[in-house]
């Protein structure tokens, strides 16, 4: 077995003194491999840490942003093995979003901004994962979109994209998406401030018309879906609002986002005076914003919150009065703010200052209570003292941006930008502990469950924004890097590089593989945008195509259809130019992994079909011809046959006729002959059935789930022989060779299909009893 393993596996067995082993090259051992590699003994014990045997799985999942592609990456913790991508904001062919139906309506549908333009892309930045308690409960995640204000749903029962709220406040946003501990509220800030009116108002009036705010999105666990109606806005001044994060519980009830621009600079060279650059960075200090949010639930249930382009929004007035709303001085132009597993501090980073901040939540409560502020701001918001409200200081490095929280007590890591290292330190003594250069240009970084009541260390991901000479060259743009790191010991140490080819990643979250319990297939008829069963699903056997004209003539091809392994039913679809056509198909199968895809020549769709799933493709038959349609993912031996033709006729075309034409005796002959072989092949393969039939049961293949359903869908394909039998029959009886041997060519299908699943169901109880 560890021959089959490679250099890494090898290197295991080394390192847990089990000496040298033979790779996979003969006469070749490890010292062989070392010194044909190059590698040393530091490279062997990093690649022992992040290997994960053939058939393994992986610790930790981490979700990343993948910027202006728009979608989430999916990877494996500690191997950094890349799982998917989910599309989000984008359209993406090979899952079909955005090309069929279900999906459009989320991704060109709800996912719209309502100013007319029609938005193609996103900006994905900050993803979330639902928490129970604090903690991380595997159900769902939430992402922005930078570009386009906008928060996005995604469940991870099948990691796929539910549901985009657009933001009708804001024309820009960055700090999203942050969820509260229990997953009730998900905060959206605006960025840059502008006008909440979609109207011009000129820069000489920022002060008075341009606004930042934070939105609360409700989100209603049952149904897994954003609630806009239960969601409101906070309205903030016209600074820059930038990232949050909720209170945990000493500070349950309260949230927390930075600012900068504070200064509320507007520019620029046009008039002969600073960029925005030295303008917003001007003043030593921004603005934390200190939101006592579940005071804020109430006065909007309290009919306390005006309605703004169509959702509620509390005056920054209103919040002041109510004493929801306050402000302290945090480090010049900050960029993270994040709270302790026990709630207790807050932790902010300056970009422009080498500190970071600890603030006392208790100390900032206090203040608040007796009235201890240093003053009010130019909108009347109260003004926490920021000597009053620290615990301390410390100057960790240049360019400070985020904070993850470590396992151990006061352990954080904080990313510097400037200097490309990460800080290890402890926040309750303000002590260094130590530091690791990164390649290059750190932004965020992530430890496992880092941001939760619970981090678990082991692994630190620094993900840098430049590469640099790290990889291949590929170009002028270069992949970005996402760097493993050790974290267990008190030496960090950088395990492995990993390039990220899509977009700018932004930030990642990881999370206990163990918690993660996602679908393997969907319950027949499922459609997957919804979770619920589609109106349109297709049993076996009751597969039609409907035409209906309306009154003004115009006519719409409805197909009711299915897939399985090896054919699309209906094969053929016959439409008139000018119809419109609609195709709903079921997929049928029952194992696991057997997806199907379709398309239809140059009509620019394309379905995703999964096990279970029952998705639609809808065009308009604007051009006479033959169009075929065909299965996209290979799902069988016979995937290239999983085909069919729409016939699209010009308009006062009658119907067409399949023509019939009589065999000549030879050809009779001819058929018979090869019907009588595969009645013996259909023999010869039914033995192999039984015994490989025989062999996975006393193997115990019942007792294994995954068998189990293999064991299902093979029954499924054995269950169609006797229709399908009975068809041959009746060929036979009326001397139709060569229907009666194409109907056995039919079982014999069914039958290869029954005992491939078989022979898996096999391999995967070998390999379990291997193990």
């Amino acid at each position: 077995m560890q021959k089959r393993l490679g250099w890494k596996g090898a290197a295991v067995s080394l390192l847990v003194g089990l000496g040298l082993v033979t790779s996979a090259t003969a006469g070749e051992n490890l010292k062989d491999v070392m010194k044909r590699r190059g590698l040393n003994q530091k490279d062997l014990l990093a690649a022992a840490k992040t290997y994960v045997p053939t058939g393994k799985r992986d610790e930790f999942i981490a979700f990343s942003s993948a910027g202006q592609w728009g979608g989430v990456i999916v990877y494996g913790i500690p191997s950094m093995r890349i799982l998917k991508y989910i599309s989000v904001f984008q359209a993406e062919s090979w899952q079909g979003y955005g090309y069929d139906d279900e999906s459009k309506r989320i991704l060109f549908g709800e996912g719209q901004r309502k100013e007319g333009a029609t938005i193609t892309w996103g900006d994905t930045h900050h993803p979330a994962l639902s928490e129970t308690n604090g903690d991380y409960d595997g159900r769902w995640m939430f992402i922005n979109d930078k570009a386009n204000p906008r928060i996005a749903v995604i469940d991870l029962h099948d990691f796929e994209t539910k549901q985009i709220v657009v933001n009708p406040h804001f024309k820009s946003e960055h700090g999203g998406a942050f969820v509260s501990t229990n997953t009730d509220y998900i905060i959206e800030t605006a960025q840059y401030p502008a006008p909440f009116e979609a109207e011009y108002v000129p820069l000489e009036q920022f002060n008075e018309r341009y606004r930042g705010g934070i939105t609360y999105w409700s989100f209603d666990k049952k149904a897994g879906r954003i609630n806009k109606s239960k969601s409101f806005s906070v309205e903030l001044p016209p600074y820059t609002q930038d990232i949050s994060d909720f209170g945990k519980k000493a500070s349950e009830g309260w949230s927390f986002t930075n600012s900068f621009c504070s200064e509320r600079y507007t520019g620029g060279f046009e008039d002969g005076r600073p960029p925005f650059e030295a303008g917003c960075s001007a003043n030593d200090t921004d603005m934390l914003h200190v939101i006592n949010w579940k005071k804020a639930t109430k006065l909007f249930k309290a009919g306390k919150a005006k309605m703004v382009n169509g959702m509620a929004m509390l005056s920054m007035k209103t919040m002041v009065e109510n004493n929801a709303l306050f402000l302290i001085p945090e480090p010049k132009s900050p960029h993270g703010v994040d709270v302790t597993p026990d709630g207790k501090h807050i932790i902010v980073s300056g970009k422009l200052d080498t500190h970071v901040s600890v603030y006392s939540f208790e100390k900032i409560q206090k203040a608040i209570k007796s009235g201890n502020f240093a003053g009010k701001d130019d909108y009347g918001i109260p003004i926490i003292d920021m000597k009053v409200a620290l615990h301390g200081q410390l100057s960790v490095g240049l360019g400070p941006l985020h904070t993850q929280m470590g396992s151990g007590d006061g352990e954080v890591f904080t990313s510097l930008y400037v200097d490309s290292m990460v800080a290890r330190w402890n926040y309750k003594t303000l002590k260094i502990l130590d530091k690791v250069p990164v390649s290059y240009n750190i932004g965020h970084l992530m430890t496992m469950h880092g941001d939760t009541v619970n981090p678990r260390g082991k692994y630190l991901v620094a993900l840098n924004k430049l590469a640099i000479d790290r990889f291949n060259p590929v170009g002028p743009l270069h992949p970005q890097n996402h760097q493993l790191i050790d974290i267990n010991n008190s030496k960090m140490n950088v395990l492995y590089d990993m390039p990220i080819p899509l977009g700018e990643p932004h930030l990642a979250v990881a999370i206990d593989a163990k918690l993660l319990k996602p679908h393997v297939r969907y319950r027949l008829g499922t459609d997957s945008r919804t979770g619920k069963r589609s109106k349109f699903r297709t049993r076996p056997g009751r597969e039609e195509t409907i035409r209906t004209c309306d009154t003004s003539g115009h006519c719409t091809v409805e197909v009711f259809g299915t897939l399985i392994r090896s054919h699309i039913n209906p094969e053929k679809i016959e439409a008139t130019v000018g119809d419109t056509v609609i195709i709903h198909l079921t997929n049928l199968e029952r194992a696991q992994d057997e997806t199907h895809g379709f398309t239809v020549d140059l009509m620019n769709v394309h379905a995703s079909v999964e096990p279970g799933k029952t998705a639609s493709v809808t065009f308009t038959a604007d051009r006479e011809g033959v169009f075929p349609y065909y299965c996209t993912e290979f799902c069988s031996a016979l995937h290239l046959e999983m085909e069919g033709y729409l016939l699209i006729k010009p308009k006062g075309a009658g119907k067409t006729f399949a023509s019939t034409k009589e065999l000549t005796p030879e050809e009779q002959v001819k058929f018979k002959k090869s019907y009588e072989g595969k009645l013996k092949t259909i023999a010869g393969t039914n033995d192999v059935i039984n015994s490989v039939v025989k062999a996975i049961t006393e193997m115990g293949y019942a007792k294994d789930p995954r068998t189990k359903a293999l064991m299902d869908d093979a029954l499924d394909q054995l269950k169609k022989i006797p229709g399908v039998e009975a068809k041959m029959k009746a060929a036979v009886q009326k001397q139709d060779w060569k229907n009666a041997a194409d109907w056995a060519e039919m079982i014999w299908q069914y039958q290869v299909k029954t005992a491939d699943i078989g022979l898996r169901i096999k391999m995967i109880l070998e390999e379990k009893a291997k193990q």
